[in-house]
């Protein structure tokens, strides 16, 4: 099984990628679980509305992965994204997250 590095995505992409018991570390707090994923993709969700994504950077090495990311909604953009995971039986199970927010007009977030 192949391990897609890329956003949550759909509920399908969340099982298939994530294990029960995932931790994410992030600046924002720690969440855990699928659920605590749902909610972190909910809150990037708000900040970044219908964003264009670009993933420019994916590395992985055994049970390790690193993603370096780009986002851009019009008003708000992501130029440092960077995520970092740790893969076992096919799964995500540890992933730290980062990025700044770049807010052109604040009065629209």
């Amino acid at each position: 099984m192949t391990v897609q590095l890329v956003s949550i995505g759909t509920a399908e992409d969340l099982e298939r990628n994530y294990a029960e018991d995932c931790v994410v570390l992030t600046v924002r707090g720690q969440y855990r679980g699928h659920a605590g994923l749902r909610e972190l993709a909910d809150l990037l969700g708000k900040e970044v509305r219908d964003a264009e994504y670009e993933y420019v950077l994916k590395l992985v090495e055994g049970r390790f992965g690193y993603l370096e990311w780009t986002a851009d909604d019009g008003n708000v953009a992501v130029h440092d994204g960077a995520d970092s995971y740790v893969i076992e039986n096919g799964k995500i199970v540890m992933q730290t997250i980062h990025y700044t927010l770049n807010v052109r007009d604040p009065a629209r977030m």
